[in-house]
């Protein structure tokens, strides 16, 4: 029992200071976690979203089982893929990727070094 009370009054003379330091070590942990796990999640299922609603019948998709397929129509959250021919399944938007070759490609810019051995090609 005195063992108890001595270590309450030692926590409560010494403890003021590490309370600070408690707080400021959580708050320090969650803006690393926002910056390196939350944030980009955010910005990649933005970017995947404006595809999904980008997505127009006829173009090549892919659905979240490995299914290949063109978009035959969209009915809000209902895609319909044609995977065969006269094939046609019913599938919700979220389950469905653009094929990455249909994909818009961005265009990567060349190295220097590169370009100027191409110039001295022609």
């Amino acid at each position: 029992m005195k063992y108890l009370i001595l270590l309450q009054e030692g926590a409560a003379v010494g403890g003021q200071g590490s309370s600070w330091s408690f707080w400021i070590m959580m708050i320090l942990i969650f803006v690393v976690m926002w910056l390196f796990m939350i944030r980009p999640q955010q910005k990649k299922q933005k970017e995947l979203e404006k595809q999904r609603e980008s997505m127009r019948p006829g173009q090549k998709v892919v659905t979240a089982g490995g299914l290949h397929g063109k978009l035959k129509s969209v009915d809000g959250d209902i895609f319909q893929v044609e995977i065969a021919k006269d094939v046609v399944i019913r599938i919700d938007k979220s389950s469905v990727f653009m094929e990455p070759e249909a994909a818009p490609v961005k265009k990567e810019e060349k190295p220097k070094k590169e370009e100027a051995k191409e110039e001295e090609k022609a």
